[in-house]
Parts: C-alpha cells; structure tokens; sequence
C-alpha cells in the first residue's frame, strides 16, 4: 500500500485554495507539509475557514518550503505565477509533481496564450512536458506526466457532456450555443474591482461576450476529437450567488438521433465514473444538488424544434470545476482510489 504523500499547497488563502486544504485536510493518503501565500504570514488557515479542523501548518512564505521533501504542489495562484514556480524547481527536484489550477499550462500555443491572458509565457519547454486533465478523460495518461494542467470551471461544465458526443458523431458541429451561469467566486476574491456593475449582489451579468479566455481553451480541446471545427457560441453571466455553475447547451443531433440515444450514450461512456450523474431525459435541474460536492450532474432535454436538444450541466466550480478536480487528479496522478477525499 503506498504510503501517504507530503504536499504543499501555495496560493492557501483564495477561495479554490481554501477548498481545496478543506477536502485535502480530510484526505486519509495526505501530509500537509506547507501552506503557502503572500500576505498574512504566521495566521493559522482556520482564520480564513472555519470547516478546517484539522491543525495544520501556519501560512508561511514559499522561501520556507523545502522542495526535497515534497512529492506534489498544489498551485492556487493567479495566472503568470505558477509558471515561475515551476520552471525554477522542475529540473531541480526530478520526482517532484505539480498540479496547477492556473491557464498557465492550459493553452498549448504560447501565442494563443498570450492573446487570451496577455502575458508572454516564461516555461515554454514545460508546455509539452505538462498535460490538461479533466479526470475523466486521463486515468492512466496522467501518470506519465509531471506537470498536471487543472481545467478551468465552465470548461469542464462544457466538455463533460459534449466530448462524448463529438466522439461518437452524434451531434451536429455548427450552430451550437452554449449559455454558462456561475457563482461569483469563480472570478475570485477580488471579483469586485473585476465587476462593477449596479446591484451586484442582487442581479445576474452577461459579460465575456465575444472573446472570454475560456473559448480558446474549449476549442483546443475539441479540435482533440474531431478534425472539424466546432462552431459554438459561448456566454458566460455572473450570479448573485457565491457558488455553482449551471450551462445550458443548445444543439443540433446528426441522422435522427434522439434524446434517448444522447442520454443512454453518456451514461455508457460514465458508467464507471462516479461523479457523473447522468439524469432522466427532461429531467429539471439547477446547482443545488452538487453544491460542496465533486459530482456533475447532466439531463438532456428535449426542445420544440425537431432535432435540436439542450444539455443542462451542473457542478460547484470551485469543487469540480477545480479544487474537487484537482484531488481527482491528485488520486489518480498516485494510483489511490478515485473516491479518496471527495466522498461525504
């Protein structure tokens, strides 16, 4: 049986960090060695969270960390930093292994990174020694990699349901609309100089309406799948809620194919992954059921219009759509079972 791992956690005090040290302190396989952040240095992580009982090591500088003796890093920070973290000590410490919740490793193309997140990017020859992992999609690649890139939240809300689909050619590739509501914890803690708009706290907001950074991440992730290109529209809206994402995605089936045939093929291609719940056909749904858990939830609908669904899916994103993910891949980067930490 392998023994437990030694992990440190930098960026602890966001909102994904401090999910993430709540599912991570729970995890029986675990050592929390360090936990890292820029401010509030010596304060214990229970100030910020009160659902953290275990006791855990105080915030600390990432100067304290001694890298040696860590075998994973969680990386919670903004995007441009994690990159500098890694290439410094990738080649340094050759067993150590990094998931990284940023974009920093995310895009493939450093252009295309560049034009999306604005900042040229410093680890180039770490690209292709890193790969994206949503973890369904990954089980036993990931462990030939060092370098886990985590998904972002709307993202893996999108892929769950469509990459299946685009395999299988059931779907028709054009005029897909894809409608995205989320929490406004997925813009983080300084959400509030990001969205100024009246009455944020009581309204919903479309923004990211041509050009969000996620579409360049969507579709590279599709062109995985299909040697096509998928033509969708992406809008993403802010909720006056602190967590969740629900996307609603509008589109056309190939050949007659019908709702049954759209359901019973994601339930076959998730019957033996336990966090996707696949729902009756027309079955209602909101974010209120996977709220605090790791699980999405995805009913297909059928619409008026013949041949046109609509696929609702659902998840906490800062769970699933991160920090829940994050472990996931931690579970399956370590060979333990894919439950561990995220289960109750």
């Amino acid at each position: 049986m392998l023994k437990k791992i030694n992990i440190a956690v930098i960026g602890a005090t966001g909102y994904t960090g401090l999910d993430l040290i709540n599912l991570l302190s729970k995890h029986p396989k675990v050592n929390i060695k360090n936990l890292c952040a820029t401010k509030n240095l010596g304060k214990k992580i229970s100030y910020f969270d009160k659902r953290i009982k275990k006791k855990l090591p105080k915030i600390t500088s990432i100067n304290d960390i001694e890298w040696k003796k860590l075998d994973l890093v969680f990386l919670s920070l903004p995007n441009g930093e994690a990159q500098k973290i890694i290439k410094k000590t990738y080649y340094k410490f050759d067993k150590l292994k990094y998931i990284d919740l940023s974009a920093d490793f995310r895009i493939k193309n450093p252009k295309i990174y560049k034009k999306n997140y604005g900042l040229n990017h410093k680890a180039n020859d770490l690209i292709k020694k890193s790969i994206y992992s949503i973890a369904e999609f990954n089980k036993s690649k990931i462990r030939n990699f060092r370098i886990i890139s985590n998904p972002g939240c709307y993202p893996t809300s999108i892929q769950i349901p469509l990459v299946p689909l685009i395999m299988k050619k059931l779907i028709k590739l054009d005029n897909i609309v894809i409608d995205s509501k989320s929490g406004y914890s997925g813009a983080g803690k300084n959400f509030e100089n990001k969205f100024t708009h009246k009455n944020l706290y009581k309204s919903t907001f479309a923004y990211g309406i041509k050009n969000h950074r996620h579409v360049c991440e969507i579709d590279q992730e599709f062109s995985k799948h299909t040697n096509k290109k998928v033509q969708f529209t992406f809008n993403p809206h802010l909720l006056p809620t602190f967590r969740g994402i629900l996307s609603s995605i509008y589109l056309n089936t190939r050949n007659n194919i019908n709702s049954n045939k759209i359901k019973s093929t994601l339930k076959k291609f998730y019957r033996k992954n336990r966090f996707i719940k696949i729902l009756n056909i027309n079955t209602q749904i909101g974010s209120g059921n996977v709220l605090n858990t790791n699980n999405c939830e995805i009913s297909v609908c059928d619409t008026r219009i013949k041949g046109r669904i609509v696929i609702f899916s659902a998840l906490d994103n800062l769970i699933k759509g991160a920090s829940g993910q994050a472990v996931q891949n931690m579970n399956f980067l370590f060979n333990f079972s894919e439950k561990l930490g995220l289960d109750g």
